[in-house]
């Protein structure tokens, strides 16, 4: 695949066209943004090789969506009009069922694959692509039935090389999962930003009292909201049942600090702490 075609040229397309880049040096990376200024710097900082437009992915080996997940749903039909017949496109959004009952029937479904890399940074825009950032993370893909073998197996080659490994899920199941590891955290960093903001008004000092803890929890809020409330709004019914959930918990640990009942407050910290063992070992 030499003629690679990144439509949205910030951090994950950037990051995915460095290190593709970097495997196959003699692909010739070309860059389609509704940004100009985005695809000049894209361009610049040796993101992308060319500048390109929407038409020109007649020409494409390869195309990466990585846009908006609501912007996604809408160009996807029309760009699979565009391609050749031996084109594979890949989307990168963190939601799947919407994007793939948007081409469920699209005569060239079969040049389409679902994908999710689990990897990313609180930053946007093309200087905030990095080179390995996709290196030993988890990639979702979806209805991997429903796209050709030969674009099946150039896609798995092409994320191993970059060294990410592959996990299987059916759209659905993809969203609901998702909204509890991905989605709730973004959306807790944001609150807890909120909160001590508003906190902020009345006392000056609070942020120079923060520490590595409020910090690293705050992270996930300096993330971009054109980005992220769409996600919000196409996984509405899983978000909504996360957060109930998180709600449902929150109110019980207020309950049991109103109460006084500390011996509550442990235990709860301490089930939780198994947490740690789970995370240890799927790194």
């Amino acid at each position: 695949m030499n003629k690679i075609y990144v439509i949205g040229v910030g951090l994950i397309g950037g990051s995915l066209a460095l290190d593709i880049k970097a495997q196959n040096p003699n692909a010739i990376i070309y860059g389609i943004d509704a940004n100009l200024e985005h695809l000049n710097e894209a361009k610049t900082l040796k993101v992308i090789d060319e500048i390109a437009k929407l038409e020109d992915v007649i020409h494409a080996d390869l195309v990466i969506l990585a846009i908006p997940v609501d912007a996604t749903v809408k160009l996807l039909p029309h760009l699979l009009d565009l391609v050749s017949d031996t084109t594979l496109v890949m989307d990168v959004g963190s939601t799947k069922e919407d994007i793939c009952l948007a081409v469920k029937d699209h005569a060239k479904r079969r040049n389409f694959l679902a994908t999710h890399p689990i990897a990313g940074t609180e930053h946007s825009g093309p200087n905030a692509a990095i080179h390995d950032l996709f290196k030993n993370k988890t990639n979702i893909i979806c209805e991997v039935e429903d796209t050709a073998f030969n674009l099946q197996e150039k896609a798995i080659k092409l994320f191993g090389a970059i060294g990410m490994r592959m996990r299987y899920m059916k759209p659905k199941a993809h969203d609901r999962h998702i909204a509890y590891v991905s989605h709730l955290s973004h959306i807790s960093s944001f609150m807890l930003g909120k909160t001590v903001i508003e906190k902020e008004k009345n006392e000056r000092d609070i942020f120079d009292m923060a520490g590595s803890g409020f910090e690293s929890t705050v992270r996930l809020a300096k993330s971009s909201p054109e980005m992220w409330t769409p996600i919000f709004k196409q996984n509405k019914s899983n978000v909504i049942e996360t957060l109930e959930d998180y709600i449902k918990n929150l109110t019980q640990f207020k309950s049991f600090i109103e109460q006084q009942d500390f011996k509550a407050v442990y235990d709860d910290m301490k089930n939780t702490n198994h947490i740690k063992d789970i995370l240890n070992g799927i790194q």
